[in-house]
C-alpha cells in the first residue's frame, strides 16, 4: 500500500493533543471541586461508568481518528487485474543456428510449432503481433487478434544469416508506437530509466510486453543492452527466451525453411534436407546479456532445452504479461471505517454515562401515617 499524500497522517497527532486536553481539564477540575462531607453520598447518587467503560470508548475514537488520517493520505493499493488492452510482441530468432538439430527435428521447426501452440491457446483481448530477426529484423504481422494470420507468418519463416537481437527490441518497440500513443518510436529522445534504484514499479509499465526467443547471441546490429535501455525508458518489459543445447551439433533445415542468402555444403541427413557449416561460437547462447536485458526491463528470463520446456514457457507467458498491477485508491474504505468507529465511541461513552431513570433512584424516605386504630 502508498500513500498519495503522506504529509495527511499529520491528523494523527489530534488524538495526543485530546488526550493532553482530557488531562488538564480533569486536573482543573480538581482544583475548583466542591468540598462534599460524605463522598460516598455523592457516589451512590451519580454512580459513574466502571474502568473499562471508560476505555472502550477512548480507544475506539483512537482507532477511528487512525483510520481517518489514513483516509486523508490518499492510501493506493496494488491489484493484479487482467488487460485487455495488452499487446504482445513475439519476436523470432531465423538465424541459420536455428537449423541445429539438438532439438528434434531442428530448433526452428520446434519454435514454430511452439508459436503456434501459443497463438491457438490464447485467449483474452491481447493482441499478438509477430517479428522475426537475423542479421536484420522486421515486423511480419502488427498485433492482431487474426490467428490464422499469425499461424501462416510462422509458417513461412525462413532462416538467414546473423542474429540482431538488438535491432529485434527496437522493431518491436516501434510497432507498439504504432497503437499505443504513450509509447515513443525509437527515433524520439526519452529519459533513460535502465534498471537502477528509480525503475518503474509494476504499476507503471506500459501493458505491452516484447518477447524475444533466440538460439544464440548478438552479431549484428544494436547491441542488446543499449535496445533495453530504450525500452526501459518507454517502460516496457522484454521477456527473454535462450533456446536450445549448449552443444553444437549438425544443422539441417529442410528446402523451405532457408532464404537464398546462405551457401550450402550439400545435402544433409534426412532426405531433403540442407546442411551447411558453422558450428562453432554463433550457436553458443549469451545467457548473462539476455538474462541483463531482462532484468534492466523489470522482466524475466527463461531457459528451454527442449521443445517440450519451449512450449511450457510460452505457456505460462500469458499469466505473466497480460496481468497488470494497478494503483486503486481506497480512502473511501478507511474514511467509513473511521465513521463507525467514531459512532460507535459517541455511542458508548452517551450510553454507559447515561443518568439512571427516576424509577430506579432512591427516594426521599416518606413520613409515617398514622398508626392503625384497632
Amino acid at each position: 500500500m502508498s500513500l498519495t499524500w503522506p504529509w495527511a497522517l499529520l491528523i494523527l497527532l489530534a488524538f495526543p493533543l485530546l488526550l493532553a486536553y482530557r488531562w488538564w481539564s480533569r486536573r482543573r477540575r480538581r482544583k475548583v471541586a466542591v468540598r462534599l462531607p460524605s463522598v460516598a453520598l455523592v457516589r451512590a447518587a451519580v454512580p459513574g461508568p466502571t474502568s473499562w467503560r471508560r476505555r472502550v470508548p477512548l480507544a475506539l475514537l483512537a482507532l477511528g481518528i487512525l483510520f481517518a488520517g489514513t483516509a486523508a493520505a490518499r492510501p493506493q493499493a496494488s491489484v493484479i487485474v487482467p488487460d485487455d488492452a495488452a499487446t504482445i510482441l513475439l519476436a523470432i530468432d531465423v538465424s541459420g543456428s536455428m537449423c541445429s538439430t539438438d532439438v528434434d527435428p531442428n530448433r526452428l521447426t520446434a519454435a514454430q510449432k511452439a508459436a503456434k501452440e501459443f497463438i491457438a491457446d490464447h485467449e483474452g483481448g491481447a493482441k499478438i503481433g509477430l517479428v522475426a530477426f537475423s542479421g536484420t529484423a522486421g515486423l511480419l504481422v502488427p498485433p492482431t487478434a487474426d490467428k490464422s494470420a499469425l499461424t501462416k507468418a510462422i509458417d513461412g519463416l525462413r532462416t538467414s544469416r546473423g542474429t540482431a537481437i538488438g535491432l529485434a527490441i527496437l522493431a518491436s518497440i516501434d510497432a507498439i508506437a504504432e497503437i499505443n500513443p504513450d509509447v515513443p518510436p525509437t527515433g524520439v529522445e526519452v529519459a533513460e530509466n535502465s534498471g537502477s534504484s528509480a525503475a518503474p514499479t509494476d504499476g507503471d509499465y506500459e501493458p505491452d510486453t516484447i518477447v524475444i526467443l533466440t538460439d544464440g547471441r548478438n552479431t549484428d546490429g544494436v547491441d542488446p543492452v543499449t535496445a533495453a535501455e530504450q525500452a526501459a525508458a518507454r517502460r516496457l518489459r522484454v521477456y527473454t527466451i535462450g533456446f536450445g543445447t549448449d552443444q553444437p551439433s549438425p544443422m539441417v533445415c529442410s528446402s523451405n525453411q532457408i532464404a537464398g542468402d546462405q551457401s550450402f555444403r550439400g545435402g544433409g541427413p534426412g532426405g531433403g534436407g540442407f546442411g551447411f557449416g558453422g558450428r562453432g561460437r554463433f550457436q553458443d547462447m549469451d545467457e548473462p546479456t539476455l538474462t541483463k536485458v531482462a532484468e534492466m526491463t523489470g522482466a524475466k528470463y527463461f531457459k528451454a532445452d527442449n521443445a517440450e520446456g519451449l512450449s511450457d514457457v510460452l505457456r505460462d507467458l500469458p499469466s505473466q504479461v497480460t496481468l497488470q498491477h494497478k494503483k486503486t485508491e481506497i480512502s473511501v474504505w478507511f474514511a467509513l471505517v473511521a465513521a463507525l468507529l467514531v459512532l460507535a465511541a459517541v455511542f458508548l461513552a452517551q450510553f454507559w454515562t447515561r443518568p439512571r431513570s427516576s424509577s430506579t433512584r432512591p427516594g426521599p424516605a416518606s413520613p409515617p401515617g398514622p398508626a392503625p386504630t384497632g
